[in-house]
């Protein structure tokens, strides 16, 4: 268990540096081209930085009133409540907000900026169709992802990936239409191979940077399952609350291509339309299971 959670955590920062990396060559092959030398460097950077502090304020807000979620109190549903205040004294994490999104089809998912700031959201149908040691099991996920800063981690890879993907749709339209201004030197031929490799890392480094930030997903999902199964010292709820969710045929409704990496299983199921062409933001549940119940 500890190995796992070992050898996730560094995989998942490996995966970080890589998706940084490829932001400040794309900043520095654009910029050489434009002329401005490090000054891509620079921007691509200013663009990070500005993205990263509005979501960091209000990322949480915008993706709960997107998932159409409503706080509750104790009164309403007093039996997750007593769940959430065991594990938060076990793991030492502040008491989140409770959410709650009416819909039958069983899901949760954890959101906010640090520990002090977060929020955990509850579908109505995981809370009618677990039992208390699933739903203990789905809580302690949901809380480690708090605990272990994921969603702030998540966070930052995303808003890395936006980066990349706004900055090269910027200069690819400004390349195609004209508007790109060319670096002024006698060396056309450095010039022309120049404009190459910047138009491949362009079209490529999106699809990279999207790759990596789904792999950082699958690993903290990996991470979350096995700090869950420390903190309530019973893998075999959480197991049987994933089998579960997988399982349901019911469709979550408010979930989308935004949300779904947020959720402990993806909330997309393979038979819905908006399914096709999408990447998979989680690991198998097969693998999760088995990974699971050999803790």
């Amino acid at each position: 268990m500890y190995n796992e959670i070992a050898a996730n955590k560094r995989n998942s920062w490996i995966l970080v540096v890589v998706v940084s990396a490829v932001l400040l060559l794309l900043g520095y092959l654009i910029g050489e081209y434009w002329g401005i030398g490090y000054g891509g460097v620079v921007i691509a950077l200013v663009v990070a930085v500005i993205a990263s502090l509005f979501a960091y304020y209000s990322g949480d807000r915008m993706v709960l009133t997107i998932s159409r979620a409503r706080r509750i109190e104790k009164k309403d549903y007093p039996r997750l409540f007593n769940i959430v205040e065991e594990l938060t004294i076990a793991s030492g994490v502040p008491m989140p907000r409770i959410y709650v999104i009416d819909d039958t089809a069983p899901n949760a998912f954890a959101t906010g900026r640090d520990p002090e700031h977060a929020a955990v959201a509850i579908t109505t149908g995981l809370l009618q169709k677990l039992s208390r040691d699933e739903l203990q099991g789905v809580m302690a996920h949901e809380l480690s992802h708090i605990g272990n800063r994921d969603i702030l981690f998540a966070m930052m890879v995303g808003i890395l990936v936006g980066s990349i993907v706004m900055i090269s749709d910027f200069f690819l339209r400004s390349v195609f239409w004209g508007g790109g201004r060319r670096k002024k030197s006698g060396k056309g031929g450095g010039n022309a191979i120049l404009m190459v490799l910047a138009l491949l890392l362009a079209i490529l480094a999106p699809l990279f940077a999207k790759l990596l930030q789904l792999a950082v997903s699958r690993q903290r999902e990996y991470l979350a399952d096995a700090s869950a199964a420390k903190l309530t010292r019973y893998p075999e709820g959480l197991a049987s609350a994933l089998e579960k969710i997988a399982n349901d045929k019911e469709v979550l409704e408010v979930a989308n291509r935004a949300t779904q990496h947020l959720y402990i299983v993806n909330p997309i199921k393979p038979f819905e339309k908006r399914a096709k062409n999408l990447f998979s933001t989680h690991p198998p549940i097969g693998e999760r299971v088995a990974r699971l119940r050999s803790m």
